[in-house]
């Protein structure tokens, strides 16, 4: 646009005043035209709100692309004026997708697309599209809230809190990192740069993986300067080792995807297969853990502490039973929701909009159909 409007600048210095008027005329047109050709992006829901406060930032010199936030009730009667939508907590089924008449990207404002229906994103004519992790901060942001819940379950933050209200001095008394032996579930870009900074602490890792074929290209993707993915890890398994894995960990930390293989993963059998008095650390999605077989060992006292920045329904009940125990560590849905990753993943956002809006080929995501 700007561009022909330059060339359409030297046309007039060079012609006549009939001829003049012609052309500005056909400016005054393209001009008019540019106003009505917007792209329109959609931040469902009011959660994570810096998602959408960032990328509105980021493209505050961009009139062309329109940003809007619209509470989840109100996102199936205007979806089909909108170009792109960040699903954020929204589930997307045939039938909401079915009405995104103008869509061309559903993206997350992050990795998680368990709440999209891709087959039928697909059979729309609709491209479904993540940001990995390792290249915004947001897998580093994870892995550090991963340990921060860990620390706060081995030096007894709860407890701490009412020994400061009830005056008392050196009491309660923790526990530490050194020695232990931390099982990560579910080994990808989290894990991966969650394993980096566990290693200082003097802590044995054990992780499993599905397949373990990729990380010769993830541990390239991934920080090459910190060593490869094998120096981090001292015993790897597969997916069929979680049981044996998980009784051989003093902290497990669950970082797998949420799909139909892995709901309710962390179950009775796997609990009870832990040592006692072993900890369990959620950063993933809180679909992973059962709910009743975590409750149940929790109030056996087999299960030392849980540390949860994931939950089973959210926004969660604070009057939930679960939370009664001085042992247990909640936070909001946080991990990634950093400023160093929230402005990476607003930029990419932005990027791809304008990249849509002038027909160019989107980067910065990860395609899953």
């Amino acid at each position: 646009m700007v561009l022909r409007l330059r060339l359409l600048a030297k046309a007039i210095s060079r012609t006549s005043t009939y001829h003049r008027a012609n052309i500005l005329g056909k400016v005054e047109r393209m001009v008019d035209n540019d106003e009505k050709k917007i792209t329109r992006v959609l931040f469902c829901g009011p959660h994570f709100p810096a998602s959408h406060t960032y990328t509105r930032e980021y493209l505050q010199e961009y009139p062309f692309v329109q940003v809007d936030d619209v509470p989840l009730d109100d996102v199936p009667g205007v979806i089909q004026n909108y170009n792109i939508c960040i699903v954020k907590t929204m589930k997307f089924d045939s039938n909401l997708l079915s009405r995104a008449e103008k869509m061309k990207l559903i993206m997350q404002y992050g990795v998680g697309l368990e709440g999209v229906d891709i087959d039928s994103a697909t059979k729309f004519g609709i491209k479904v599209a993540r940001i990995p992790s390792h290249v915004t901060g947001n897998a580093a942001s994870c892995a550090e809230m991963a340990i921060y819940l860990m620390l706060g379950l081995l030096r007894k933050q709860n407890e701490m809190q009412i020994a400061i209200k009830q005056r008392k001095v050196g009491d309660p008394i923790g526990d530490t990192l050194l020695g232990k032996t931390v099982f990560i579930l579910g080994f990808g870009n989290i894990g991966i740069d969650l394993a980096k900074r566990l290693r200082p602490f003097g802590v044995k890792i054990i992780a499993t993986k599905r397949s373990w074929a990729t990380h010769s290209l993830v541990s390239c993707l991934s920080n090459v300067q910190n060593g490869p993915v094998n120096d981090f890890v001292d015993e790897k398994g597969g997916h069929e080792d979680i049981h044996k894995f998980a009784s051989k960990a003093d902290i497990v930390v669950c970082c797998l995807c949420l799909n139909s293989d892995t709901v309710g993963v962390v179950n009775k059998p796997f609990i009870s297969s832990m040592r006692k008095g072993s900890l369990l650390v959620n950063i993933a999605r809180g679909g992973l853990l059962d709910y009743e077989a975590v409750s149940y060992y929790l109030e056996s006292g087999h299960l030392g502490g849980l540390g949860i920045d994931v939950a089973w329904t959210e926004p969660f009940d604070p009057d939930d039973p679960i939370l009664k125990f001085s042992n247990v560590l909640i936070t909001p849905h946080v991990a990634g929701v950093t400023e160093y990753s929230y402005r990476s993943m607003a930029k990419v956002v932005g990027d791809v909009a304008i990249q849509l809006h002038e027909g160019r080929p989107l980067t910065g995501i990860e395609f899953v159909n």
